[in-house]
């Protein structure tokens, strides 16, 4: 397991990213995606569609309805199979092949606080 340490960034590149915390608020099937749900966010102020490829790593993908976690929020929007997403929802494992959880606040925070 692990994958390799990707290159050096500088911190101006990393502060361009914004990350914030995002309550998931409803979960819905992506009915011509065999991968996407569509998750319907609330980060305080704003609410966004984020799709993300839940569907094959969670036998039930609407658990996660009503939990806190870290959202990219300022990604240039991104069709895919018919709907726009406006983010992405970070997960951990992946990259690594195991089971994806969701990376998530240690304790409940106001919806759309910054990360870092």
């Amino acid at each position: 397991m692990g994958q390799p340490v990707k290159e050096v960034v500088s911190i101006d590149d990393l502060e361009k990213l914004d990350i914030r915390v995002g309550e998931i608020l409803k979960v819905e099937d992506v009915a011509n995606s065999r991968k996407l749900v569509k998750l319907t966010v609330d980060f305080g102020d704003f609410q966004r569609v984020i799709l993300s490829g839940l569907k094959e790593e969670r036998e039930d993908p609407t658990e996660i309805e009503g939990k806190q976690a870290l959202f990219v929020v300022n990604l240039a929007p991104r069709k895919m199979a018919g709907i726009e997403s406006e983010g992405m929802l970070f997960d951990i494992g992946y990259s690594d092949g195991i089971l994806p959880v969701l990376a998530v606040p240690e304790e409940k925070v106001p919806n759309g606080v910054c990360a870092g």
